[in-house]
């Protein structure tokens, strides 16, 4: 298509102007129709400027989330993507997606969702222009536990993706968030469909979402001291595409082989838990104050509880407990 050319060409040149004229001889196209492309970019967000005698200039704090931006940075021929200026929840509609025969490697990443959905039936809360959310379809011939490998894989994939686009180092809170500097900047949410014949599940939908800025009226108030921006107010060009083609990337490759040591070792290096103190809390349950020591290889963790007894954690939820002031005091970190 003339308007995803003349987009790549733009990029390549970026705060650079280049005449309608240049565009149209390289492109092979009329410069009606290059024109036409740049107006239509424009109406698609992309913050390119037109000056007569001098071009067109596409700015370098582009950051407009598309297929062919995510595309170009794609480098796994199994990934098919799909994006959306608003939608539901990706897992949602991916999950009706799956139960209609999707293939692996289907991919929806959306700007916003307008009923994302977190771990334990809560909501995310997903809004335009600060965050990016995605779902991937996978059909691997495993067992429902063996579910928590992937979204291993996630965290790790996340993770690396977000070292090399932005060089901070995430952390890992077991068994599905990622912070930075103490706050949640990244969700996981893994879902499954199961083949009662076989008790091996039909597919996975692996879903991710990430708060890469502060949203523009802020977090809501009962989420300010728990989440916060992975990025903070730094400008990193085309920073959505390229999160989440190398989100993709990492994914699907791990995805192949969510037992291999390196992916455990990976995971574990990041998690931020071990050798401090947890609370334990079990739907229905008081929580249980305990000390979290390992990671086993099935990504349980295991805990000593105050009484001295070790327990191995499959499930359920850890709240982390720091000190908050010299007085010894301790505030949750949830």
């Amino acid at each position: 298509m003339t308007k995803e050319r003349v987009l790549e060409a733009l990029r390549n040149r970026q705060d650079q102007y280049v005449s309608g004229a240049a565009l149209a001889e390289s492109l092979h196209v009329s410069r009606t129709a290059v024109w036409k492309a740049v107006e239509q970019l424009r109406r698609e967000g992309y913050p390119i400027e037109s000056l007569p005698r001098m071009g067109h200039r596409l700015s370098s704090r582009s950051d407009v989330l598309s297929e062919f931006g995510i595309r170009q940075y794609l480098s796994d021929p199994g990934i098919r993507v799909q994006v959306f200026d608003s939608i539901t929840s990706t897992n949602t509609v991916l999950k009706q997606m799956a139960a209609e025969d999707a293939p692996e490697g289907t991919a929806l990443v959306a700007a916003e969702q307008t009923a994302g959905r977190g771990r334990m039936g809560r909501s995310f809360y997903s809004p335009k222009g600060s965050g990016l959310y995605l779902s991937l379809l996978l059909r691997p011939e495993r067992t429902p536990r063996e579910s928590t490998r992937l979204t291993a894989c996630a965290a790790v994939a996340v993770a690396e993706a977000m070292e090399e686009i932005a060089k901070v180092s995430p952390e890992i809170k077991w068994v599905n968030d990622l912070l930075v500097r103490g706050k949640k900047v990244c969700g996981i949410l893994t879902e499954a469909g199961l083949d009662f014949e076989t008790g091996r599940m039909s597919y996975v939908i692996v879903g991710i979402g990430i708060n890469l800025r502060r949203p523009e009226r802020d977090f809501p108030e009962e989420l300010r001291g728990i989440a916060g921006p992975a990025f903070g107010s730094r400008e990193i060009p085309d920073v959505r595409n390229r999160l989440a083609a190398g989100v993709l990337n990492r994914l699907m490759k791990y995805a192949r082989d969510p037992e291999a040591d390196s992916i455990w070792q990976k995971y574990r290096d990041r998690l931020m838990v071990l050798g401090k103190q947890v609370l334990v809390l079990s739907p229905g349950q008081e929580p249980v104050q305990a000390t979290a020591l390992d990671l086993e290889r099935d990504y349980a963790l295991r805990v000593r509880l105050a009484n001295g007894e070790e327990q191995i954690l499959r499930s359920g939820e850890i709240s982390i407990r720091v000190p908050e002031a010299a007085d010894g005091n301790l505030r949750k970190r949830t």
